[in-house]
């Protein structure tokens, strides 16, 4: 019984409570769909877009995939951190040598910090009721 090849590399992106699936297919033209939706419908603003084409940038990858990308939980902006993470595990598992620029500008990084659940008898994670005297 032969394997055979896939033709994609997948990995998993988190950043606080997303977690993103990303499939990445060599292509002619690089490309990205995110939960069936377009990248610019998806991530409407500039400095979003910018976050997810950051590890392309930072590895010079002259080789174009077209990307597919399930995102779930969290917030827009940690959503978009998940999938830079997923892509960034991607190209590495792709060429090793990506490794060392992108640890350099922390797109490896799972970067776990997640809310402080809230304590009884406070009002939040830290804060406590006002004090009186009387």
């Amino acid at each position: 019984m032969e394997k055979t090849k896939k033709n994609y590399i997948e990995s998993i992106g988190r950043r606080k409570t997303s977690t993103a699936r990303v499939r990445m297919t060599p292509a002619s033209k690089q490309s990205f769909e995110i939960n069936e939706k377009d990248l610019a419908t998806y991530f409407p603003t500039p400095a979003l877009q910018k976050v997810i084409s950051d590890a392309f940038a930072t590895t010079e990858n002259k080789g174009h995939y077209a990307i597919s990308v399930h995102v779930s939980g969290g917030g827009i902006s940690s959503q978009a951190e998940a999938v830079r993470h997923g892509i960034s595990r991607g190209l590495v598992k792709e060429e090793e040598s990506n490794k060392s620029p992108l640890k350099k500008a922390g797109y490896l990084k799972r970067d776990p910090r997640v809310k402080e659940r809230r304590k009884f008898g406070l009002k939040k994670a830290r804060k406590a009721p006002q004090w009186s005297k009387r």
